[in-house]
């Protein structure tokens, strides 16, 4: 596959742009070899600078849930750009996207909108300490909430891709008022209120973990936090930056039947463009400037151009059995690797929930971040550029999600167990 282009983009790149990237997962550092520079996309496919096809599993990291250039969304897009950039002044399409978001999550009652998950985790966490009026946080081993200064501690995503159990430049206080415990360890959590009892304000969690790949709660997991938190006067804090209308309309909450005290949105509510959002009951929200003494601002929050997006994209996954297309492509990937995967003699192990999906090289259940961390990664690099020379593109980590839209074809699907199969039986001749 010709990638001279690409070569030299990154090139060109890294003398600019600190490791030639602006986030560290698109590097291909976990995986090795030459990022490609992506020039366009359309439907289920994205196209490098070199002229190479893939069809695509990342989807932007799962904001695309329409496919690339969705014509509802580009035609959205396009009305708005004509009407404006950006105010710094209230629109009506805020409001619309706000109540689109609270019909969706029952847990919501206001919401507030950002430019990114981090400063949404960051504002809600915030909040839930003047809400509370106490310090600590409690976080799960390989969830990641953004490059937030006290969640950097044990985190998946980029931070598990390089092996980093941290970041340096944050402060030994700031890192003290995270407590870290297992995922899908109720007990750990009740054990860390007993530790710390009447210090801690909030659990913050991935209800379906996608960042140190696909891991979901197990049993009565989530139903545990929740009592938890009302037992000990503390809040649930969901991050549904992933699964929040991508599991389900509603999300994580609405799949599981458990409400959080605060959500935490992003990625899919901005159609492809910045955004983030945070939101709860209302008692919680209107302690928020102007109401209250929270003080969060940003210029660009609400910007018209992703409110557009964010409200077309929405507007189509509230059609009738949108949500069923999609659990039908997932279900038959998943069916279709797991198969292809055996028939070439290879452990493979995949979480699936709704239309994210994680390939691990591990034989055996994948519950926790001790789990994904024993899963040979050396492996999955080996097949992702397998994949990715058969026109396949996969996430560039084994702590990542796959991402199915409604733009991948059945076609799409089959096309991918067949180059998945010839992978997997290479793998088994190169050991």
């Amino acid at each position: 596959m010709d990638c001279v282009k690409s070569a030299d983009a990154f090139e060109r790149a890294k003398a600019v742009i600190p490791g030639g990237v602006n986030s560290p997962v698109r590097s291909f550092y976990a995986v090795g070899g030459l990022p490609r520079f992506i020039v366009k996309g359309k439907g289920s496919k994205i196209y490098d600078i070199d002229g190479n096809e893939y069809i695509d599993y990342v989807c932007s990291w799962g904001p695309l849930i329409l496919g690339h250039c969705d014509e509802r969304v580009i035609s959205a897009v396009a009305k708005s750009v004509n009407g404006g950039l950006t105010f710094g002044a209230p629109t009506e399409g805020e409001t619309k996207l706000a109540e689109l978001i609270c019909e969706s999550f029952p847990s919501v009652e206001k919401v507030r909108l950002v430019n990114s998950g981090t400063e949404a985790v960051m504002s809600a966490l915030r909040l839930a300490r003047a809400y509370t009026g106490r310090e600590k946080i409690i976080k799960c081993a390989g969830c990641y909430h953004g490059h937030v200064d006290n969640l950097l501690v044990q985190a998946g995503s980029g931070l598990a891709s390089l092996g980093l159990p941290g970041s340096k430049g944050i402060s030994v206080s700031q890192a003290n008022q995270t407590v870290v415990v297992p995922y899908n360890d109720s007990q750990a959590v009740r054990s860390a209120f007993e530790k710390f009892a009447g210090q801690i304000a909030a659990i913050i969690v991935e209800p379906v973990a996608g960042n140190m790949g696909v891991v979901p709660p197990k049993g009565d997991y989530l139903a545990e936090l929740r009592r938890i938190c009302d037992d000990n006067d503390a809040l649930l804090i969901f991050d549904e930056v992933i699964t929040g209308f991508r599991i389900a309309r509603g999300g994580a909450q609405e799949l599981f039947g458990i409400r959080s005290d605060i959500t935490i949105l992003g990625k899919i509510i901005g159609g492809g463009m910045p955004v983030g959002a945070y939101g709860g009951r209302s008692e919680i929200m209107d302690l928020l400037a102007p109401l209250g003494q929270v003080y969060q601002a940003g210029t660009l929050s609400g910007n018209p151009i992703a409110v557009a997006a964010g409200i077309a994209t929405i507007e189509k996954l509230n059609e009738q059995g949108v949500y069923n297309r999609l659990e039908k492509s997932a279900q038959r990937l998943e069916v279709g690797l797991l198969e292809a995967a055996e028939r070439a003699g290879v452990k493979i192990s995949i979480n699936r929930v709704g239309s994210m999906l994680t390939i691990f090289f591990a034989d055996g259940k994948i519950e926790n971040y001790e789990d994904v961390a024993k899963a040979d990664k050396e492996k999955y690099s080996r097949f992702f550029h397998l994949m990715l020379d058969g026109g396949i593109y996969l996430p560039p980590s084994a702590f990542e999600s796959m991402f199915v839209s409604l733009a991948h074809s059945s076609e799409d699907i089959e096309f991918t167990i067949e180059r998945a199969g010839k992978s997997f039986e290479q793998l088994r001749i190169t050991g």
